[in-house]
Order: C-alpha cells, then structure tokens, then sequence
C-alpha cells in the first residue's frame, strides 16, 4: 500500500490538518504541529488534540501515515552551548507535542557545524540530543531527514546518518526520511534506472532500509551534485517524472509517508492523483 499526501497547512489549530489533507485526496500527510518560526509557543489544549484524533479517524489516517515535521530553528548539532540547549529544549517540546496527539514519527533535518565545530563533533552531538529526547519522550520515533548539502548541513551524506543511528541508544526509536530532491542535490543519480538501484543499494548497505520510515517528493530546480536545495513541482525540474514512476512501484516504499513539498500547493491534488495512477 502506498501512502502520498503533501505537507498541508494547519494553520486555526493542528485539527485542520486532517481535513486539508482529505480534501487533496491525499491517503498521507505531514503538519508542523506550532509556529515552525518561533521558539516559543502555546501548548495544546484538549480540545485542539481532540479535534485532532477525530477528525484523523475520520478520514482514515492512522499514525504510520503521517509524518510531522520539526521547526527549521532548531539545530541539534548547534556548536555553543545556548543554542544547543535552546534547540535540545525545543526538540523536546515538539516530541511531547506529537506524543500528545498520538503520533508516531517526528521529522527533522539533523543539524549544521555552522563552521565552529568539527563534522565528526557535530554528529555526535546530533545523535545525543536525540537520546535526551527519547529519555524523556514515550512512543515517538526520531527519522533524521537527509540534506542536500547546502552551507554547514550534516546529513548530505548516508554516512552521516548512518553515524548519527550509530549514536543513538534506542535504535527502535530512529529512523530516517530521504527527500528525493537532497538526495539527487547531494551528488545520489536517482534519475537513470541504474542509478536508482545503485543509490538504494548503497543506503541499504550504509544505513539499512529498516531505518527508512518516509519519504518527501519533490522534483528539484538545480543539477545533481549542487549541494542546493531547492525543491520544484513534479515533472518540472532537474529529477523529472521516471524516479516517481519507480518509487511509487518499488515495494521497498510501501506502507511509509510520502509527502509533497513542491513550491506549488494548487498542484498537490494533481500531483497525488497522478503519482497514484502510475502505480502498476
């Protein structure tokens, strides 16, 4: 079974997230579950986790088809001290937040050296930050998402990952989303058949295909190997339409989210119903 939404709006409270999604068709999602720009903001009440729940099994989402995504503030590599413990606090916060709603994954990009800090530092620190928030968190699954690349981003590489999964304590509690666009702007060919295969085989070898609990699809606007992540509607970029076509036919992808986020959220109900009609 293969699940595809889009990264819809839950903007008025996370209970309308379920139904931003339904209306897209989508058998998916992803939600920020607080202001993605902010450090701070109002917990959850009651009635929005409620809301939430009901308007979930309403629509038939149950948690292994949903992927919420953490804010781009936080930095769980962070090289000084205050920012580490400002993201590591926030982190937290989101974790309690998706346990709150009964979900399963929270999504993340890893961290950056911002140039202060050596790779191998910056990964180890990424890795206990997770183990602190999984010490005081029940349930909810860590999936790292890898980068393309750009600036002082770790995670660009399967070794990254596969460094960070090394260092976490509870290897039943992370996991790892890969977005297509990163992985063809961080040097991966997911273009050509043999590519493809190549660049699977190499994840499977170097992080293993049990980690791998989602997906993000998105065409990209700059070449293989740019290190630049920018992200274009399907079809309209430098990936085109054959990955698609294999990913959504792959059986190593079934039963996982796989979520939209191309710049464009008029195509996402076009985009879904054409990913699902080239399904085999």
């Amino acid at each position: 079974m293969k699940y595809i939404g889009a990264h819809v709006s839950a903007a008025g409270g996370v209970e309308n997230a379920p139904l931003n999604a339904k209306a897209i068709d989508a058998t998916a999602f992803a939600l920020f579950t607080k202001n993605q720009r902010q450090w701070k903001v109002k917990p959850l009440t009651d009635e929005s986790i409620r809301r939430f729940k009901e308007n979930c099994t309403a629509a038939g989402y149950t948690a292994e088809q949903i992927l919420p995504h953490d804010s781009y503030l936080i930095n769980l590599g962070h090289p000084e001290p205050a920012g580490l413990q400002k993201s590591r606090t926030a982190f937290i916060d989101e974790m309690n937040r998706c346990e709150q709603l009964g979900l399963k994954y929270l999504n993340f990009h890893p961290g950056s050296h911002l140039n202060k800090i050596d790779e191998d530092v910056c990964l180890a620190r990424i890795a206990e930050s997770i183990n602190l928030a999984l010490e005081k968190t029940r349930g909810v699954t860590a999936v790292v998402e890898n980068t393309a690349g750009q600036g002082t981003n770790m995670g660009h590489r399967f070794e990254h990952l596969a460094a960070i999964i090394d260092g976490v304590e509870d290897k039943a509690r992370v996991g790892v989303c890969l977005d297509t666009c990163h992985t063809f702007s961080a040097g991966y060919d997911l273009v050509t058949p043999r590519g493809y295969e190549k660049t699977l085989a190499n994840f499977d070898a170097v992080v293993g295909f049990s980690f791998l609990k989602g997906l993000h699809l998105n065409d990209g606007k700059k070449i293989m190997g740019s290190r630049v992540d920018r992200h274009e509607s399907l079809g309209q970029g430098t990936l085109g339409l054959e990955v698609f076509r294999m990913i959504v036919n792959d059986p190593r992808f079934d039963g996982i989210p796989m979520i939209l986020e191309t710049p464009d959220d008029s195509r996402w109900a076009e985009e879904i119903r054409m990913l699902m009609a080239m399904v085999e």
